[in-house]
């Protein structure tokens, strides 16, 4: 019987993370297993975004080329996340009346719902930008919100509020050119906090209230779940490499030095401790001050009962939980990625997006339960938040 593998590539401005998957059938529900994994130094990114292509392209054939090596398998194809400052979320709502003349909704009415939300989008959007994910937040019908999937129920009207997620479209051209020049054919492509999301929230965490936020190196992004539905995301600029040159410009010593200072690790420079947590707190607070002031814009601030779940490579300073918690006053953890049958031992918060574009892989073509608009093939979607491989 063929082996159902899949892969995911992360093209991080720090790294490049190449996941390979295998979905293996359990005794009570199929579970992915890791089988191996490529790591590379990334070059020619800033902020997300390719600035050199071709030493994007090297960097990407490291990363898959030991990954191949660690799984045995040859790697041709793959799924990939998009990340950096082009990638936001916006809200908009839609509203078309029934067609039907016995007022049933029907799967037609939904989709011109939504296309009614998608046409009040900013006329500015066509110019540069490209919506990859379209997620119906919440339906009304006849004013009153409805639970579920509005088809089959009666009414005169029907209302959407829908979170589009787009892109720079140059951005994302540029991705997929890299890709394929690397030889790789690009199955799909998913905003790299959503991929995040696929292994990083248990569904009790989503449904309560949420938001989930990973560190990069350059740029810190985040995506809000309530009712286990993606409710807004942002990308921010700036990232845990500002945190390293704060320590390296204070206390006077090399970027290597403050890079071990900054994650706890032993170095031959002696500074006390109080004035090391002092220039790494600062910069948190900037951090989560940006994060507070999204979430104060789009009224949740305070009110996400399962609080702040941070990840990403930047997630490991020491104090990093702790000043979450004083400037958003939230509950904060740390992620713990959950990928059933493990065996590389990937854990660290920095696999978390090529994870859960492994997830995406094993559930294309299931059928949806909400639409989220994927973009390379705009009619598949995500089963249910991928129900059966949910931590």
């Amino acid at each position: 019987m063929a082996r159902n593998i899949t892969v995911g590539i992360d093209v991080g401005t720090h790294a490049v993370k190449v996941v390979v998957a295998e979905l293996i059938r359990g005794k009570e529900k199929p579970f992915p297993k890791v089988i191996g994994t490529g790591l590379a130094e990334s070059k020619g990114m800033r902020h997300g975004y390719i600035m050199s292509p071709a030493d994007v392209v090297r960097s990407i054939k490291v990363a898959v080329r030991q990954a191949e090596k660690t799984s045995g398998v040859p790697i041709k194809r793959a799924f990939v996340s998009i990340g950096g400052l082009g990638l936001t979320g916006t809200v908009t709502q839609g509203s078309v009346i029934v067609s039907r003349g016995d007022s049933e909704i029907t799967d037609l009415d939904v989709k011109k719902t939504l296309e009614a939300c998608e046409n009040e989008l900013p006329s500015s959007f066509s110019l540069n930008r490209k919506v990859i994910h379209s997620i119906p937040v919440s339906y009304k019908i006849d004013g009153r919100v409805v639970l579920g999937r509005p088809q089959g129920m009666k009414g005169m009207k029907l209302e959407a509020r829908t979170l589009f997620i787009t892109c720079l479209e140059q951005h994302l051209n540029d991705l997929i050119t890299v890709i394929g020049e690397a030889g790789i054919e690009v199955d799909d492509v998913m905003a790299g906090p959503l991929a995040a999301s696929l292994v990083n929230l248990s569904k009790t965490q989503k449904i309560a209230g949420s938001i989930l936020a990973n560190i990069g190196a350059e740029t810190v992004s985040i995506v809000v779940f309530e009712n286990n539905i993606p409710v807004s995301l942002e990308v921010f600029p700036i990232g845990s490499v500002d945190i390293t040159h704060d320590i390296a410009l204070g206390l006077k010593i090399s970027l290597e030095e403050a890079e071990l200072m900054k994650t706890g690790g032993e170095t031959t420079v002696s500074v006390s401790k109080k004035k090391l947590e002092e220039i790494v707190e600062a910069r948190l607070s900037d951090m989560f001050e940006l994060i507070e002031g999204h979430l104060k814009k789009i009224g949740r601030n305070g009110l996400l009962p399962a609080g702040i779940i941070l990840t990403g490579g930047g997630s490991g300073v020491p104090t990093i939980e702790e000043v979450a918690r004083f400037h958003l006053k939230l509950p904060a953890k740390m992620a713990a990625t959950s990928f059933n049958g493990d065996t590389k031992g990937q854990k660290e918060p920095t696999w978390s997006v090529a994870h859960g574009l492994c997830i995406l892989g094993f559930t294309q073509g299931d059928e949806p339960s909400i639409g989220i608009k994927i973009a390379r093939n705009t009619k598949n979607n995500i089963l249910d938040w991928i129900k059966q491989f949910l931590p």
